[in-house]
């Protein structure tokens, strides 16, 4: 009979590796475990029994999932199984005798539901530029052109022989720029030329131009030199061999054969615009995942961004870096990815395990990877516990906080010896967690990368990492609620746990917290900084001139800052843990000036009083004119009235200074008063 809140089936893979069920069952709390032999063979029969009902399933056993899948369905089943890699990542090891929490684990892990990613179509015609210096791209037209509809492109001098047939176009020409994305490419072309057909010997061609352009939905770029695009290999539809690598080209070829037809992509970032703090008034201000996208899918628009998914590559580097959580990954989001996170760490505690570390690695790489020390070396120490993400660099300062608060021991990040993109953000977010983690007493190292290829180097630094404590105090919170306020959740957990909880952390600028600082001698409460505030972290008050500051909301981007016309203030990046954080308070506040005409007030009393000080002894028009000095002391709706009553000449009262209202109704002036 089965569980009600679900069964796991674990496989000794005919006695290649021996099962713990006992750990299993105390990791997975509430779940039968039935451990077999042969499941995908002789015990067949009994996975069938399992998978009729429609209670939770979890099998640990990745090879012969479709075979499972379709004997459930065919039994019936129509609810998912849930499947966990326990032999290569946990039972092939040296430690395979104490790797009986680390199975919990992972099949806890692999049990978390994980929301669908949504998809976005893309069309693709049968358009193809073939860019090249030389016969073989005319060869590789020749291949091409029983399946896609090929333009040739030679890039000057394009010495090439004339084809004895035009079985498509072969032109002349240098692509000065290309954009666009798969299925939508547009490229700019210098010295492009038409041939001429009476070309003998040599193709010739007749007079050429600059500055044509042209569409294509793939590009197959044979030209042998520099990429038409950054991080080239991340760009769909564009196709690049090296023309003196055969094999390659040929690679290169093929594929471009079968990129014709509707195709799906992961919609890989969720962007909300609203929160974006990338500028205001076109003023600048956080551009975190402008500096980081290696694709060149981030552009500025507006106060905002705006991320093309056609172009976007998934590295999730601007998920992983935005401080208001604008930009938020979704394969998986970051809560799907926290929850596996916990249910592995709780799973592993548990069982009974001790000082786990974490391996965040990609499919791509990190799996094959596991695979081959598995197979031909020692296998995962019993310890460390795999993480299969999208990509490496989607893990952002939340993620690494939950992982100790949690009870890790140390964090290790799985890259390629040569990324095939920058990953500055990774290494960015990794400093970051590091400066934190010593803030609260961890110590040094508990989270750093392993970049390698080889899998004995991975062993090695994997079995070299120190026996570290873990928190005194493991937490278990849910990962509920949007990015910005699950980092500050997990850091207070963290915190709580911590060796040393102390109050503040001092962090590197670029830090998605900290604190502003204002001269409050030079602030004239003019505030421009709140208009601009993208986050609601600088506020005021309606009804007085006073300026609140909220430091669990400012992420650091700066605005304030650079909008601020006397320049008073100084941002401060740090991690203050204390109950005050999360309230606002004020930072300066002056008593109003009202309006002397109606009553009403409208600025501030000390920039009045100062302003009618300074133009009643030094301008000309105001000297012995105290009537003239009313107009500075009203409001707007008042000071209009007034003039008209009064028949000031116009000119006088374009010499008068200026007032600047703000958001709010009230008025200030700038510092450089007339004089």
């Amino acid at each position: 009979m089965t569980s009600a809140t679900g069964h796991v089936v674990i496989c000794s893979c005919e006695d290649t590796m021996p099962l713990d069920a006992d750990a299993v069952r105390r990791g997975c709390r509430g779940k039968e475990v039935t451990s077999a032999r042969q499941l995908c063979r002789s015990e067949l029969d009994r996975f069938r029994a399992l998978a009729g009902g429609a209670a939770p399933l979890t099998v640990g056993c990745t090879q012969e999932a479709a075979l499972f899948s379709e004997v459930a369905a065919e039994n019936g089943r129509t609810s998912s199984i849930s499947y966990a890699n326990l032999r290569e990542t946990a039972g092939w090891s040296s430690d395979a005798a104490e790797a009986g929490p680390k199975m919990a684990a992972l099949l806890a892990a692999a049990a978390e539901p994980v929301p669908d990613v949504p998809l976005i179509d893309i069309e693709n015609n049968d358009v193809v530029l073939i860019y090249g210096r030389g016969e073989e791209a005319v060869e590789a037209g020749t291949l091409l052109k029983e399946h896609l509809d090929v333009t040739v492109m030679i890039e000057p001098p394009a010495a090439i022989a004339p084809p004895r047939m035009t079985d498509f176009p072969v032109v002349k020409g240098k692509i000065r720029t290309a954009t666009g994305h798969f299925g939508a490419f547009d490229v700019t072309v210098d010295d492009f030329a038409q041939p001429t057909p009476s070309s003998r010997g040599v193709l010739s061609f007749g007079s050429s131009r600059d500055g044509v352009r042209s569409r294509c939905g793939i590009i197959l770029d044979l030209s042998g030199g520099a990429a038409l695009f950054t991080a080239a290999d991340l760009r769909d539809g564009y196709l690049r061999a090296d023309p003196r690598h055969s094999a390659a080209m040929l690679q290169a070829i093929l594929k471009a054969r079968d990129f014709v037809g509707t195709f799906v992509k992961p919609r890989y970032i969720a962007f909300d615009p609203q929160l974006c703090a990338h500028s205001r008034s076109q003023i600048t201000g956080c551009t975190r995942c402008l500096d980081l996208c290696p694709a060149g899918a981030i552009i500025p628009a507006g106060d905002h961004v705006s991320i093309d998914p056609h172009i976007c590559a998934g590295c999730g580097q601007c998920a992983a870096a935005c401080p208001t959580g604008a930009a938020s990954y979704a394969m998986p989001p970051v809560d799907a990815l926290m929850g596996k996170l916990r249910a592995m760490l709780l799973a592993y505690r548990e069982a009974g395990g001790e000082r786990a570390v974490v391996l965040v690695h990609d499919d791509p790489h990190g799996a094959p990877m596991i695979d081959a020390l598995a197979r031909f070396g020692e296998g995962l120490p019993a310890n460390v516990l795999p993480l299969a993400v999208n990509e490496v660099t989607q893990v952002g300062l939340e993620t690494v906080a939950a992982t100790f608060a949690y009870g890790a021991s140390a964090l290790r990040f799985l890259l390629r010896d040569r990324p095939r993109h920058d990953v500055a953000g990774l290494l960015r977010s990794v400093a970051l967690a590091n400066t934190i983690l010593a803030g609260l007493g961890f110590g040094d190292g508990r989270v750093s990368t392993i970049e390698t290829d080889d899998p004995d180097l991975l062993s090695d630094a994997l079995r070299a990492i120190p026996s570290m404590p873990t928190t005194r105090l493991p937490a278990s919170f849910l990962p509920l609620g949007e990015k910005r306020s699950l980092m500050r959740h997990a850091l207070r957990e963290l915190r709580r746990a911590s060796p040393d909880p102390v109050d503040r952390i001092a962090l590197p600028e670029q830090a998605p917290f900290g604190a502003v600082e204002i001269d409050l001698s030079g602030c004239t409460l003019c505030l421009s900084c709140v208009s601009a505030c993208p986050t609601g972290a600088l506020g005021d008050d309606p009804d007085r001139p006073k300026l609140r500051f909220t430091e669990d909301a400012c992420v650091q981007c700066g605005l304030c800052q650079s909008t601020c016309p006397e320049k008073v203030i100084t941002l401060k990046p740090q991690l203050d843990f204390r109950p005050g954080a999360a309230a606002a308070r004020v930072l300066k506040e002056e008593e109003p000036f009202c309006c002397i005409r109606c009553g009403e007030p409208f600025g501030v009393k000390s920039t009045i009083e100062r302003l009618t000080a300074k133009l009643q002894n030094q301008s000309w028009m105001y000297k012995g004119s105290p009537r003239r000095l009313d107009v500075i002391k009203m409001c707007d709706d008042c000071r209009v009235a007034f003039v008209w009553e009064e028949k000031f000449e116009p000119h006088a009262e374009q010499a008068q200074a200026q007032p600047r209202q703000n958001h709010m109704g009230l008025i200030s002036l700038a510092k450089g008063e007339p004089s």
